[in-house]
């Protein structure tokens, strides 16, 4: 697939099943993930991939999150099944360096281009996936279990693997809309 096909046509891929990637193409993804914009080279981020019994652990993770947030009986029992929906999920931490000249935000950017460069990775293997993020991004036991410092944060979860449907295209966007020429 090449470059431009990839970006124009990228879609969001939230019914996904076995296979995951693995081997070269998981190798692939990590390198992807490791040459995204990185101001000051800092590399702010830490991943952690997930399959099999580390979904399950990841799943109760959340379940645990869940639990502390006071959420329902029926939101803790679906919290510990959402890592189910795919056959890996990874864990994209930004975790904060402190630099006079690269703010906390820049940090956050940089590890946002690493799932999308992930993702667009994946894809380019013939694999599908979606960053999502919600509640548990954001749930202080889900950071704490992961080992999260205050000013770090879970910039999102990105499941990967092969997808069980093909999404539809969608129109495309006006571009008039969000650009403005200044000339």
């Amino acid at each position: 697939m090449d470059a431009l096909n990839l970006l124009l046509n990228r879609r969001s891929q939230p019914r996904l099943q076995t296979p995951a990637p693995e081997g070269v193409a998981l190798q692939n993804i990590m390198q992807a993930a490791l040459r995204a914009p990185d101001h000051g080279g800092l590399t702010p981020w830490r991943f952690i991939v997930c399959q099999k019994a580390g979904l399950a652990r990841l799943g109760d993770i959340f379940e645990l999150g869940a639990i502390d947030a006071d959420m329902s009986e029926k939101e803790i029992e679906r919290a510990g099944q959402l890592t189910t929906r795919a056959p890996m999920v990874i864990v994209a931490i930004s975790q904060f360096v402190e630099h006079a000249k690269i703010p906390w935000i820049e940090q956050i950017a940089s590890t946002s281009c690493a799932i999308q460069a992930m993702q667009m990775a994946a894809l380019a293997q013939g694999f599908s996936g979606i960053w999502r993020t919600g509640s548990f991004a954001r749930n202080e036991g889900v950071k704490s279990s992961l080992g999260l410092k205050e000013q770090d944060e879970i910039v999102g979860f990105l499941y990967i693997g092969t997808a069980v449907t093909q999404v539809k295209a969608q129109p495309e966007k006006a571009i008039d809309r969000y650009f403005e020429f200044w000339d």
